[in-house]
């Protein structure tokens, strides 16, 4: 299977495109497990290959036997950053991408999308965001537009299974000038699922990771809450009421994900690891 976007075909034929993926050469972002990702150059545009070579079936077995489904190709991104561009939710540019192989332990997959370009993540933005002159106006913004965006994506069958603040981009001219609502761009889709409806516990997850991954940003019980609104779209009252239990799960998902961290003396952690 080989996809190129019609804008692209010249730069990246389909009928040559595995073979030049196979020969580029770049600066190396990221090294993973049967995966990596590098930025290259070319026609005067800079782009970001993701180059699968097989994750074996001793991965395969681990993921499954963990309970989670393995990503055996680079095709699954390749369909949600397509899905993202059909509801029209910011992310990434597809522009080819192709798999060989029946193998699913040592197919061979690529994507090819557009880098993006003015952007900041929200967790460095995070970093020093208490210094800008619009603080509060630009955080408040920024949460209510990321409560919007990830309803908009489960809404429609999506859940990301990553949604961590570094997957989060925004344009760094509109932090200079924050006048209307901030444009997030999603990354980092490799993990993606696409359905018709999104079971709970992911939606869970995902809503537990954002929460995870903000805790040390300098939000405020009510940031929470104003998420918590805009996600449901209802009074903070029905909000909090008609889900409660979810909310809750969100909440003791979101601290075990923090008391677990990377990094972390876990002996010095009570925290349930059954979750």
């Amino acid at each position: 299977m080989i996809r190129v976007d019609t804008d692209y075909q010249s730069f990246f034929p389909p009928t040559e495109v595995f073979k030049q993926v196979a020969n580029l050469d770049g600066e190396i972002y990221r090294v993973g497990q049967g995966r990596v990702t590098l930025r290259f150059e070319y026609g005067g545009q800079v782009f970001f290959l993701k180059r699968h070579t097989g994750i074996g079936w001793r991965e395969i077995f681990k993921e499954l036997f963990q309970g989670r489904l393995p990503v055996v190709s680079a095709i699954n991104e390749w369909r949600a950053l397509k899905r993202l561009q059909m509801i029209s939710v910011p992310s990434l540019r597809p522009v080819a991408c192709g798999e060989q192989g029946w193998n699913p332990a040592t197919r061979k997959s690529f994507l090819i999308t557009l880098e993006l370009t003015d952007t900041i993540s929200l967790e460095a933005l995070a970093l020093n965001w208490r210094h800008l002159d619009n603080f509060v106006q630009i955080k408040r913004k920024i949460i209510r537009r990321v409560a919007a965006l990830v309803r908009h994506a489960h809404d429609n069958g999506i859940n990301h299974r990553d949604m961590y603040i570094c997957h989060l981009h925004i344009k760094r001219s509109w932090i200079e000038n924050p006048v209307g609502d901030p444009e997030i761009f999603v990354i980092d889709l490799h993990r993606a699922q696409i359905r018709l409806k999104v079971p709970v516990r992911w939606l869970i997850k995902d809503i537990a990771s954002l929460y995870f991954s903000s805790i040390d940003v300098g939000l405020t019980y009510r940031d929470y809450l104003r998420f918590i609104r805009e996600y449901c779209r209802q009074s903070l009252y029905d909000s909090l009421n008609s889900k409660k239990r979810f909310w809750l799960d969100v909440q003791h998902r979101a601290e075990y994900l923090y008391a677990n961290r990377p990094g972390l003396d876990r002996s010095k952690n009570t925290e349930n690891e059954d979750m």
